[in-house]
């Protein structure tokens, strides 16, 4: 049984990209394709699959290999079911989880070639020139970015001077987003309170971490402002290194939940990082 992977980073589109990935699926003669689950791969596999004549499994976190028999695990319903399975169909490309690539590359003792698509030559489409977006504002989920950055309810209670600072809250928030490049992520409680709508107009319902949000997966997690209770802290369960800012020496994260807790006032904390920065 023959295995090949592939790494596609970088910019480029999917009339690029589709091509690419399934000229690569057809010449590499490989029975199981690794690829790592990035944006711009989820972007074209689908299409790239169809067209090769393969089957496509997404976000499997783990893969075995014994003999002929290969099973892959993923996890369904919200990260409470974690299942194991295989096809008899080949090829097969397993699209794994981005930061378990590596791993199971080194698992399955293949090392990952770069694929280097070369410009689309031939589309209906013609570029005239760009403009840039206005009125949407810079998208805040990155799935691809390193940090997580979560803001909890606390940022829109009462501080020392016994008053609300949500202007303050959001643009040193803002401000922390724009010099790291961190994706944001909210608790339930926040993106629920209608008070800080106006404030927090860069942060909806798509920011919510947890139980009935979602759960992403970054190299490291940056928890403000939140008490780290179980029905959000299941949506760090991806999450590489936690770190969290709390006024509360026995909140939530001080359970065991993260690798480091910060006992201060996320207010000042983050204002000195963005001095920092």
């Amino acid at each position: 049984m023959k295995i090949a992977a592939y790494n596609l980073s970088g910019q480029g589109s999917f009339a690029q990209d589709k091509p690419a990935l399934a000229e690569a699926i057809k010449t590499s003669g490989a029975d199981i394709v690794l690829l790592p689950g990035t944006s711009r791969v989820r972007r074209a596999i689908g299409a790239a699959a169809l067209c090769a004549g393969a089957q496509v499994d997404t976000n499997v976190v783990s893969l075995a290999i014994d003999g002929e028999a290969v099973t892959a695990q993923r996890w369904l319903y919200r990260q409470r079911i974690l299942v194991t399975f295989s096809r008899a169909a080949r090829p097969w490309v397993i699209v794994t989880d981005p930061s378990l690539f590596a791993e199971i590359c080194a698992k399955a003792g293949v090392e990952p070639a770069a694929l280097d698509p070369a410009p689309a030559t031939s589309s209906r489409t013609k570029v005239n020139g760009l403009v840039a977006a206005s009125g949407g504002g810079e998208s805040t989920i990155k799935p691809d970015a390193k940090l997580l950055f979560v803001a909890g309810a606390g940022w829109t209670k009462k501080q020392a001077d016994g008053a609300t600072h949500l202007d303050e809250a959001a643009s040193t928030i803002t401000g922390f987003l724009a010099k790291s490049g961190a994706s944001l992520g909210s608790s339930k409680s926040l993106v629920d309170m209608p008070e800080a709508a106006e404030a927090f107009k860069f942060m909806s319902h798509m920011n919510q971490v947890g139980q009935t949000g979602a759960t992403p997966r970054h190299a490291k997690g940056l928890s403000t402002c939140c008490h780290g209770e179980e029905p959000h802290v299941v949506g760090w369960r991806f999450i590489g290194e936690r770190r969290a800012v709390n006024l509360d020496a026995n909140c939530g994260w001080a359970q065991g939940k993260a690798d480091v807790l910060y006992v201060a006032d996320a207010f000042e904390v983050m204002k000195k990082v963005n001095e920092l920065l």
